[in-house]
């Protein structure tokens, strides 16, 4: 059905574009327009529609919206949570994944709930046709092909803060002016970028499509005096499947049963056994020797322009770290594709180094390359002079989304894309932007990064950038942030908030189940059999108590107990995940009320961070020396502080007793301050 549908939609737009002419679309105002069509725009555009604004989203190609342009994958180990996070906000590239994935897997299993990564390997063709079709179905959503040339600018709004006002933009073609109330940049590589292949140098943002124009780098550089920088980034050659010897890698099976990405999915459109292997294999040292001989032929890795350090070309893994067995994983582009990705093997030396390399190592001694890897580099806006809505300070109605921030990747374009998106049509419908705290959410972590901090390098999601990881679970980003994105932000559907709010009341009630059924250890030994209870623990233990421990699983309670527990089957493994995580977040909600207690305590103005015997990250302890904050609760406002620096820092004075003697007495109530990165303990979700 989706896919007669997607056929026809597909037909529809194409007649509809070709049809449309640029005077046409003048005669009216829209509310938002989006620039782009990759991860960023796409999800801009349809939070901003579904928030009820009037949007336009332009882009160069129609065809090419929500092409995967390097890796055929979506997720993996912090990236899956921002996937996780964006599908709880009703985005889109989590149905898309679950719709086009041909290989499900879980990272980090052998590790506990909170830092696995749900990942698949991606359908190029199904992704792109779902987006589209998603895109194209969309209320309030027009798509145009189209260059943009220009951003309108005028002056500002005396009543609000900036010192420009984007009003509209001005396509290549000289039309006249399309207006709107919101922007949001979503250019992905293609400002003013350069393609690099050996010592071969061309415009271009992706082999086969043009940059972006340059009027557009000259309006944020020189008309609005933004701070713009240069990063680079690369993709390998694609190898014909065919002419690769699989027998001498090895196979990487999926998860016997997918994990959909969507909390709207109970399972996946591949089947189970219709999953597509990955292989894996090393390079050699004869890898090794073609990238130093060829060094002196690559003209886009002897540059200084910062490229992804976790997720670098094999020239500048061989460079950085000589005599090493690096990993290459050969990935299905598809059911039907007669290719393979070789991750771990970007590279921009010329074509027929490129194949001399590829053929050093032993499962593609007769690989043949159908499309050559490529480096690119771009232009990109330095996110410290964005705010939190993702807007550019000094210009009201301008918005920033995706790789022009400073990121790599598919989820972390995506997550930006659909904030911007949801703050754009907030703008241009009069209603205040919203802000998430990095206490709530993956995204606010790295929005909170890329605001607070900048960027020198492309920012990749982590687990370990979240301070609050035991909370910012894949398993309940649904009740994280669905229901305050359908009653607060309005980018929320009312079938996907009803979803959310069942499943929620569902959880709290079998909580409330688990916790009525209470034992004696010996009782609970006696009903479950070999479990490992201390047989000195005396003390009552009820449900929830006991799901902590690892030997037990919440089918094994419900066998035990069934009229009261047996009708909640269905959360069985969120509420293990809930029971084994509850005393961590409770531990963090106390740590973050004890800061707002404490805010006042006086820090000595000849403390030495740089030394201190304490759990700090070398940034934090250079903001702090930099700084030196006379209080916590100036500490905790620093750009780039994180909470848990403040606690780490907040633990060791009380310890010690080093606290200024001068201003030792303190007025809670008089000297409490507010300001932007104030940690309050009613921001610390406490586990219900």
């Amino acid at each position: 059905m989706l896919a007669q549908k997607l056929h026809l939609l597909r037909h529809n737009v194409l007649s509809f574009v070709s049809s449309r002419t640029g005077s046409d679309l003048t005669r009216r105002q829209y509310d938002v327009i989006v620039v782009g069509g990759g991860h960023a725009g796409t999800e801009a555009a349809a939070a901003a529609a579904r928030l009820g604004a009037e949007t336009l989203l332009i882009t160069q190609k129609i065809m090419t919206i929500g092409a995967l342009s390097c890796n055929p994958s979506l997720g993996g180990v912090g990236k899956g949570q921002l996937v996780r996070e964006v599908d709880a906000l009703d985005g889109l590239c989590g149905r898309a994944g679950d719709w086009a994935g041909v290989h499900f897997s879980i990272l980090n299993r052998s590790k506990g709930p909170a830092v696995w990564g749900p990942r698949a390997q991606l359908d190029r063709e199904r992704y792109r046709q779902f987006i589209q079709s998603e895109l194209l179905s969309t209320p309030r959503l027009t798509v145009l092909e189209g260059s943009v040339d220009e951003l309108l600018v005028s002056q500002p709004n005396p009543e609000e803060p900036g010192h420009h006002r984007v009003t509209g933009i001005r396509l290549v073609d000289g039309s006249h002016p399309i207006l709107s109330s919101s922007v949001v940049l979503t250019t992905g590589t293609f400002l003013s970028g350069s393609l690099f292949m050996g010592q071969t140098t061309s415009p271009g943002g992706r082999m086969g499509d043009a940059q972006s124009c340059a009027g557009l780098s000259y309006t944020l550089k020189e008309t609005l005096g933004l701070r713009v920088g240069r990063l680079r980034t690369g993709t390998p050659p694609r190898i014909v499947k065919e002419s690769v010897d699989l027998s001498l890698a090895q196979l990487q099976a999926p998860d016997k049963q997918p994990t959909p990405f969507s909390f709207l999915n109970t399972h996946t459109r591949c089947k189970p056994e219709e999953q597509l292997p990955c292989y894996l294999t090393h390079t050699t040292p004869g890898v090794e020797r073609v990238v130093r001989e060829s060094v002196h032929l690559n003209c886009h890795i002897q540059q200084d322009t910062k490229g992804p350090r976790y997720c670098p070309s094999i020239e500048s893994r061989v460079l950085r770290f000589p005599g090493r067995r690096h990993q290459v994983w050969l990935e299905p582009e598809g059911l039907t594709s007669d290719l393979l990705y070789p991750q771990g093997l970007s590279m921009t030396m010329p074509p027929d180094l490129q194949l001399r390399l590829l053929r050093e190592i032993p499962a593609l001694h007769r690989a043949e390359i159908r499309t050559p890897g490529y480096g690119v580099q771009y232009d990109f806006v330095c996110p410290t002079q964005l705010t939190p809505s993702l807007q550019v300070k000094s210009t009201q109605g301008l918005f920033l989304a995706g790789q022009i921030n400073g990121t790599t990747g598919y989820e972390e374009a995506a997550a930006q894309g659909l904030w911007a998106g949801v703050n754009a049509g907030r703008t241009a419908l009069s209603l205040p932007p919203m802000a998430l705290s990095r206490t709530q959410s993956y995204i606010g972590v790295l929005i909170d990064d890329l605001v607070g901090r900048g960027v020198t390098e492309p920012y990749r999601m982590f687990t370990s950038r979240a301070e609050f990881r035991t909370y910012l679970r894949p398993d309940n980003a649904d009740l994280r942030l669905t229901p305050r994105g359908f009653e607060e932000v309005g980018c929320v559907t009312l079938r996907r908030y009803k979803k959310a709010v069942s499943v929620r009341d569902g959880l709290q009630e079998a909580l409330m189940a688990l916790q009525s059924v209470a034992l004696s250890s010996t009782r609970w030994r006696e009903k479950l059999g070999n479990i490992s209870l201390s047989e000195n623990k005396s003390t009552t233990l009820n449900g929830l108590d006991l799901l902590q421990y690892k030997d037990v699983s919440f089918e094994m309670l419900a066998s035990a107990f069934p009229e009261c527990l047996s009708q909640y089957f269905e959360y069985s493994q969120r509420l293990k995940i809930e029971a084994v995580y509850r005393p961590h977040c409770e531990k963090q909600s106390r740590e973050m009320e004890r800061i707002q207690r404490e805010e006042s305590l006086s820090l000595p103005s000849d403390m030495d961070y740089l030394s201190l015997p304490v759990s700090l990250s070398q940034e934090v302890r250079e903001i702090l020396d930099r700084v030196k904050p006379n209080t916590l609760g100036a500490a905790t406002r620093l750009p780039g502080m994180t909470p848990a620096g403040i606690i780490h820092l907040l633990n060791y004075v009380l310890r010690t007793g080093q606290r200024n003697r001068h201003t030792e007495h303190r007025n809670r109530s008089s000297q409490k301050e507010g300001g932007k990165g104030q940690l309050c303990a009613s921001n610390i979700p406490i586990s219900q």
